[in-house]
């Protein structure tokens, strides 16, 4: 049986280095584990906007441009939509 992964990002601003250095690079290494030619992980990548909204009630064009850039982020380290649920 597959483990299970669940993260994410809240989607309060662009993602930088540290985002990079402290978990993308670490999610992107799992989703590629393979064992016995199958992936280790089953990865589940969430982008958090409901929290996000509660912090910028006044202003959510910033989430929702936020959210399409995060998800850009996601993809551009390589975090695979065939290996990850985004």
């Amino acid at each position: 049986m597959k483990k299970i992964i669940l993260t994410g990002d809240r989607p309060t601003g662009p993602l930088h280095l540290g985002h990079y250095l402290g978990s993308l690079k670490n999610r992107v290494s799992l989703q590629n584990e393979i064992e016995n030619g199958v992936a280790k992980y089953k990865s589940f990548i969430l982008i958090a906007d409901m929290q996000a909204l509660t912090d910028n009630a006044g202003n959510p064009e910033k989430v929702s441009s936020n959210i399409i850039e995060v998800a850009l982020d996601y993809l551009a380290v390589g975090i695979d939509p065939k290996l990850s649920s985004i």
